[in-house]
């Protein structure tokens, strides 16, 4: 599962772009909300414990509004 939030402004702080992947700690299988829901994985059959990942781009600007 793939979450992303472009950078934007909020007042007078510029909040930087982020990306949130979470996968299958197992297998390592690109995860679905259904699969977090059912608490095992489809890829391995294994119970999930995800593992996640978050970028953040320090150097993003939000489009001019």
């Amino acid at each position: 599962m793939r979450e992303v939030t472009e950078a934007y402004k909020n007042g007078d702080v510029i909040v930087p772009k982020t990306e949130v992947v979470k996968v299958c700690a197992t297998c390592e299988h690109d995860i679905d909300e259904a699969e977090i829901t059912a608490g095992s994985c489809s890829n391995c059959g294994e119970s999930l414990s995800v593992r996640q990942s978050v970028s953040v781009w320090a150097t993003s600007v939000p489009s001019k509004d």
